[in-house]
């Protein structure tokens, strides 16, 4: 267990404090402690200027300001202060990744309403009174308020359970029938039960679990790499490290990547505890965001599941992190503040005691380095839960295929196909586009329909009927005309997207059912998460999908994979093109064959001796692995050296360049620590939104403090007008 955190310190009223606001300041602001008196780490309300903005006591004030001038904190806030542990985890990620600490407690207070007091809602309970007129449709409503002893109900759950409309039991409450109560909304949430029984494990699986346990039980901060192939049952191995984290009276944290995993994921947690998590992402309501906020600080939330962004919630004692699907790329945000949750997710748990799972088929090189030097313990799952078998995998020779001129689904493939739909088991077509073409090309003039605002090419969304924009959203109508040479009739889609790859598969598979699975095709969360859960009781014959498809859904059902461009994350200049193929191909293989049905994988390739795509079919990954650690070393590139990228923008792409060229020219704090400065060269997507963008990029050994000195480079700059400089430490994009 932790040892018990001190008491904060204390400030009595007319103290000076140091307050942190999420204004965007450089500094501490000074106030005198309210009336009363506050703690170190209490969030408050201060006047600033005219406005009234949330702030934390981060410590004593400097007193370097005409104290008669120094206002007073407006009111501290009900709930537990900001924990010490939290203030210095927000301190360090801020050093880590030169970003300045407003923008950082902004990410910790991304909740509505902190300052409000305890929300309400209407709750309904037996009357004292009677109806004037007793109805069917009344009774119901008595009869359910009585046969559950009094207990209170919400309108819909009082409505929906007497099955009638709202408005009777507002008349009800009219008549003194049933009462009307404010209730708090912000209650705690379900109690798990870590004792009750989970699903019987495999040897591996329980020698694995019972590691998780015995580390959970020595309380220290500790980090495991649990490796598995796909199916192998990570998911319940882990989930035993949570009950033992629950055992002992801490809370524990599982970050998905993706909102439309959750589904099950909540599922299979409802089966083992018996009761459901609260759940931290996007979709969430903002009233349950600012429930979970809240319970989550003051011990009322045992276990959280949820989004990168869930990592910083207020925890009161948090034992446990499980990061799921380590590799994915979207655990690194890559806008407003640069953070690697996955990194962060360690730092956390260094900080307070915690332990962290690390799970994925197909980990990162990073975590991979750091398992092979003893950073991190190692666990392997190798073989599938239950009867499951891995998939047979193969490649198809696009060279000696003979297709029609604009389709994409080979006869090898398509045969495939038709063999599986004859079994009634499903089939899964997997390419990494969205829309309907990446490019609309003129075949008059060879022009390509690029954005107005960025120096992207548009994509054609065909379900929409319009071009988009993937890098800032702009939308158009398709045009009849080319905006370049006028001429009629000549613009054509080029490649495929998803959406041509679904008018190919219904026209070649008239009776099948075809299901789509873009992220752009649905409204909302919860339409995607519905449509997933469809397609898993199997209500498709073909599912089409991109990236979303290869993270972690399980479809009973689905037996062929086939992958229709396995070349096209091999191309570009990226130094992780290689692993991100090698995980997404191995991620979306693993899709085929769970229970008892054996699966498999054909990858269309017309490169089928490239090593990465033999890497993929022969199973070799630790072999795929040493051979792209030795070249990365080679290179001294992550994550054998460190890398940073500074990206400058602006509305005009002279100053932009003059800004990048001055620091290139002095650039001394990086070359004391033997680090090299490449550029400033235009970003591969030279303007997004109308604002031009120019790229340095920071290559140091990997021993080099390279945080400080790329401080010590940006502090003299003062930029001018619109201009504006980014940092992002370990770069995982380069766009």
């Amino acid at each position: 267990m932790q040892t018990p955190t001190p008491e904060p310190e204390f400030f009595e009223q007319g103290e000076l404090v140091g307050v942190l606001t999420t204004q965007p300041l450089d500094r501490l602001l000074d106030y005198k402690a309210p009336e009363g008196g506050c703690f170190a780490g209490a969030f408050v309300e201060v006047p600033l200027g005219p406005r009234k903005v949330l702030g934390v006591i981060w410590g004593a004030g400097r007193g370097d300001f005409d104290r008669s001038k120094i206002r007073s904190v407006i009111r501290v806030l009900e709930g537990p202060p900001m924990r010490e542990e939290m203030r210095l985890f927000l301190g360090k990620a801020a050093d880590y990744t030169l970003t300045p600490m407003p923008a950082m407690l902004r990410l910790a207070t991304r909740a509505p309403g902190l300052g409000d007091p305890p929300s309400m809602r209407k709750i309904y309970r037996p009357g004292d009174g009677e109806p004037d007129r007793m109805t069917d449709a009344r009774r119901r409503v008595l009869e359910v308020l009585q046969a559950y002893g009094g207990l209170a109900f919400t309108l819909r759950e009082l409505s929906d359970m007497a099955g009638v409309t709202s408005s009777v039991v507002k008349g009800l409450v009219k008549q003194g029938a049933v009462r009307e109560e404010d209730s708090p909304r912000d209650l705690p949430f379900p109690t798990l039960d870590p004792d009750l029984s989970g699903k019987d494990l495999t040897e591996d699986q329980a020698l694995a679990a019972q590691f998780l346990r015995d580390a959970m039980q020595g309380g220290n901060y500790g980090t495991t790499l649990l490796k598995g192939v796909t199916g192998s049952g990570k998911t319940e191995v882990y989930l035993e490290a949570v009950a033992e984290s629950l055992r002992m009276g801490r809370q524990a944290l599982v970050l998905l990547p993706e909102i439309a995993l959750t589904a099950e994921f909540l599922t299979r947690v409802e089966a083992r505890f018996g009761a459901r998590p609260a759940e931290w992402h996007s979709g969430a309501t903002m009233t349950e965001r600012r429930r979970i906020w809240r319970m989550v600080g003051q011990g009322g939330a045992q276990l959280v599941v949820g989004a990168r962004s869930a990592l910083f919630l207020p925890f009161r004692d948090l034992g446990l992190i499980i990061v799921d699907e380590e590799h994915d790329t979207s655990y690194k945000q890559e806008e407003g503040v640069f953070y690697n949750a996955r990194d962060m997710a360690v730092l956390r748990a260094a900080i307070c005691g915690a332990r962290v799972v690390l799970a994925s088929a197909t980990p990162s090189l990073e975590s991979w380095a750091n398992a092979e030097a003893g950073k991190y313990g190692r666990l392997e799952l190798t073989s599938r839960f239950g009867a499951a078998v891995l998939p047979e995998m193969r490649a198809i020779d696009m060279r000696s295929e003979t297709m029609p001129a604009g389709t994409w689904i080979s006869p090898t493939l398509k045969q495939a196909m038709l063999d599986r739909m004859t079994k009634g088991e499903q089939s899964l077509l997997f390419i990494n586009r969205r829309g309907f073409a990446p490019i609309t090309l003129c075949r008059a003039c060879g022009q390509q329909i690029g954005c107005d605002h960025c120096d992207a090419r548009m994509v054609e969304h065909r379900f929409l009927k319009r071009l988009m924009c993937h890098q800032c959203g702009e939308t158009k109508p398709v045009p009849e005309t080319c905006p370049a040479c006028g001429v009629e009739g000549k613009l054509a889609p080029v490649g495929p997207g998803i959406e041509r790859l679904a008018e190919e598969a219904t026209a070649l598979f008239p009776d099948a059912r075809i299901a789509v699975l873009s992220s752009d095709m649905f409204g909302s969360a919860r339409a995607l998460k519905a449509k997933i859960e469809e397609i898993a009781e199997g209500d498709a014959d073909v599912i089409l999908g991109t990236q979303l498809v290869a993270k972690g859904h399980n479809f009973p059902k689905l037996t062929l994979v086939g992958v229709i461009d396995s070349d096209l994350g091999l191309q570009g200049s990226d130094l992780r093109a290689a692993e991100r193929t090698f995980q997404l191909m191995r991620q979306v293989a693993g899709r085929a064959g769970r229970a008892d049905r054996p699966g498999l994988a054909l990858l269309q390739t017309f490169q089928p001796e490239h090593p990465v795509i033999q890497a993929i079919l022969s199973g070799d990954e630790d072999g795929f692995w040493r051979a792209e650690a030795a070249e990365r070393q080679a290179a001294g590139v992550p994550p054998y050296g460190r890398m940073a990228g500074i990206i400058l923008s602006g509305p005009e792409v002279g100053p932009v360049f003059d800004l990048g060229n001055a620091m290139a020219r002095n650039d001394t704090p990086l070359r004391q620590i033997g680090a090299q400065v490449f550029g400033p060269a235009p970003a591969p997507i030279a303007r997004i939104r109308g604002r031009h963008r120019v790229r340095l990029l920071v290559k140091a050994p990997k021993g080099a403090s390279i945080q400080d000195a790329i401080a010590r480079w940006i502090a003299p700059l003062r930029l001018k007008g619109d201009l504006r400089l980014s940092v992002d430490i370990d770069p995982q994009s380069f766009y």
